[in-house]
């Protein structure tokens, strides 16, 4: 007897659309830098530099696309106990996880993300080097809903 084995994939898709890219493996989140100043912006910033400094034009003609390190170090952690209230949306059931800020050197800023799925508080320390990579933040019958997450750099 030949049993025939069914596999279906589902599309993955952006939970938040032009936030971040996953190019060939290459996971950065997406922003926007000014070209006069080079300060740069995450999420991305469509209206004209806040740079009180910045000399450039201030009508959005200064903003350019700008994808942020893809590096940096945890700068304060948390772990995430409970459900978050919507808009967010969880996997049902609701599994803990772990939240990092991290430091972009490069760009001055912390930027929050979950850690990824098997490291835990207990992994993390103030100062350690992360890396960006893509998981999976919930699920439906159609797709996978993808999102930046943050792992310690082996």
């Amino acid at each position: 007897m030949t049993t025939t084995r069914v596999t279906t994939s589902k599309d993955r898709r952006p939970a938040v659309e032009g936030w971040y890219t996953a190019a060939d493996g290459d996971v950065r989140l997406l922003g926007t830098r000014c070209s006069s100043c080079g300060t740069p912006y995450f999420p991305r910033n469509e209206l004209a530099c806040r740079n009180p400094g910045c000399t450039g034009p201030k009508d959005g003609s200064e903003l350019e696309p700008y994808a942020l390190s893809a590096r940096g170090r945890v700068w304060s952690y948390a772990d995430s106990q409970y459900k978050p209230p919507p808009p967010y949306v969880s996997p049902d059931p609701f599994v803990p996880y772990t939240v990092a800020a991290v430091e972009l050197k490069a760009e001055r800023m912390v930027v929050l993300g979950q850690v990824a799925p098997g490291h835990t508080v207990a992994d993390l320390e103030v100062g350690m080097e992360v890396e960006l990579t893509e998981g999976v933040l919930y699920e439906d019958d159609e797709a996978e809903y993808t999102v930046w997450m943050w792992r310690p750099v082996k």
